[in-house]
């Protein structure tokens, strides 16, 4: 059974959650008129490598203010103890790359106090090949009401998930309910993976056009007019053109974010040409935020356990839902809904990790099963004594549990991404 602390950590969130859900009309000075979870305390993105870890914050739609949160391991890097600044540019070779690439150390300061912050690599003439890495998109948890990309929380979480797969992992904060229902959070969620396509296909564009891949070109030639015209007057973002492989995608999800990641990798079958060249090899859901009409025995043995209760997700499913919609067995709702689609045997191979003492995990082991049965690799691991978000809420992401849970998973993630060329196919 979980220790004392956090059985009365989880009566504090409740009482938290139960607020938010409950104050939906009174303004409060979080700018949402909900009241904030401890969650929600944000932690400043840092260029510099810390801890192997270098994260920046992308905005990529002003009208929805839509961002990102990129996290790159140093070990993308071809010297993990130097980096090229991408500043003054010394010349370019006929590829487009810069050849004369200047040099700066990626230490966190400069011994003044001042970060260096990594700005991006350029590939030398004689490195354009170097490997890059998978690139992982992640949802956060919070009932679809709470939680932010840059929670501290979540920060710990993706900075331990990039180290552990050796990927670049991306973190969307996609707009929460009240204020923007179903199927907002979904819209924001696809509208990132076309924002990676759209860099892939930039960046493939820039070498043909004698561009650097870090927003440096020649705004008076006619190739830069044509990608302007093409793509939108957008800077190319370097992190993701130096060393992602978006032909290795992950989409990962914790809790509501778990349901996001199911719908948006369904979306990425039912509109794959319309994200080329990204392609999802594989999705993970933790703890997925699933219901449905008929109780499952976990949902009636554990609806008063910790942390989310079935009070508290009834109540978050009311304010996600659009009021004339609300129904557990939509298909938002419930993962084995008949007329979803596309058809399970559709689906990319599928990760869940359950808790035992969440009352929602009987719902997501029969998705599993499900998936099982039309034939797609979809292990469950589930954790004893462990409660729902287990290993992303604040309280316990630093568990030895919490640790245990993200190298579990990093073996089966290395295992769909192991090499170019096996990755998963519409």
């Amino acid at each position: 059974m979980p220790g004392v602390g956090v059985k009365l950590y989880s009566v504090f969130f409740k009482f938290l959650l139960k607020q938010r859900l409950s104050n939906t009309g009174a303004p409060n000075n979080d700018g949402y008129g909900l009241i904030s979870l401890g969650s929600n305390v944000s932690t400043p993105a840092n260029a510099s490598f810390v801890d192997g870890v270098a994260t920046k914050d992308v905005n990529i739609d002003p009208f929805t203010s839509l961002s990102l949160r990129i996290f790159l391991p140093q070990s993308a890097l071809p010297n993990h103890s130097r980096a090229v600044f991408l500043g003054k540019i010394e010349s370019i070779d006929e590829s487009g790359w810069e050849s004369n690439s200047q040099q700066l150390d990626v230490r966190p300061s400069d011994g003044h106090g001042q970060a260096h912050g990594y700005q991006g690599y350029v590939p030398s003439n004689s490195e354009k090949n170097h490997k890059k890495l998978p690139v992982m998109i992640q949802f956060h948890g919070g009932a679809f009401v709470t939680g932010s990309k840059d929670s501290s929380a979540n920060d710990i979480f993706c900075r331990r998930m990039a180290k552990a797969c050796n990927v670049i992992v991306i973190a969307v904060g996609y707009r929460l309910a009240l204020e923007h229902k179903c199927p907002a959070a979904y819209e924001d969620g696809f509208e990132a993976l076309h924002w990676l396509a759209k860099q892939a296909n930039l960046a493939e564009c820039s070498k043909s056009a004698t561009y650097i891949p870090a927003g440096f070109m020649y705004k008076g030639s006619d190739s830069y007019k044509e990608l302007v015209d093409s793509f939108g007057d957008s800077a190319l973002e370097p992190w993701i053109a130096a060393h992602g492989d978006v032909s290795r995608t992950i989409i990962l999800g914790v809790s509501s974010g778990g349901n996001i990641a199911d719908h948006v990798t369904r979306m990425t079958i039912r509109d794959a040409s319309s994200i080329e060249p990204v392609k999802v090899v594989a999705q993970a859901l933790m703890y997925p935020f699933f219901l449905g009409k008929v109780q499952t025995r976990s949902e009636i043995k554990l609806a008063n356990t910790y942390f989310y209760d079935k009070a508290s997700c009834l109540l978050a499913w009311k304010l996600f839902l659009p009021d004339e919609e609300f129904d557990l067995d939509h298909p938002a709702v419930n993962p084995l809904n008949s007329s979803r689609e596309p058809l399970l045997k559709q689906m990319p191979p599928t990760l869940v990790v359950v808790a035992e003492l969440d009352w929602m995990k009987d719902r997501a082991i029969a998705y599993a099963e499900a998936l099982r049965k039309a034939g797609v690799d979809a292990p469950v691991l589930e954790y004893k004594d462990a409660v729902h978000e287990f290993a992303t809420l604040d309280l316990l992401v630093k568990s030895r549990q919490a640790e245990s849970c993200a190298e579990d998973m990093a073996i089966w993630i290395k295992k769909q991404i192991v090499a170019k060329g096996t990755e998963f196919s519409y």
